[in-house]
């Protein structure tokens, strides 16, 4: 079975949601690291 970012987005959003739940002062850097992480993505060709 292939894992590519496809695959990883639902489960990184629930990760995401689940934390911002818990600790809503995550909220700001769970959204920079996910923007972060898709531009570079999108840069790199992925």
């Amino acid at each position: 079975m292939e894992i590519n970012f496809v695959t990883l987005q639902p489960i990184i959003a629930l990760l995401a949601g689940v934390l911002i739940l818990i600790m809503p002062r995550l909220l700001n850097y769970i959204v920079a690291i996910y923007l972060i992480f898709i531009g570079l993505s999108g840069l790199l060709g992925r």
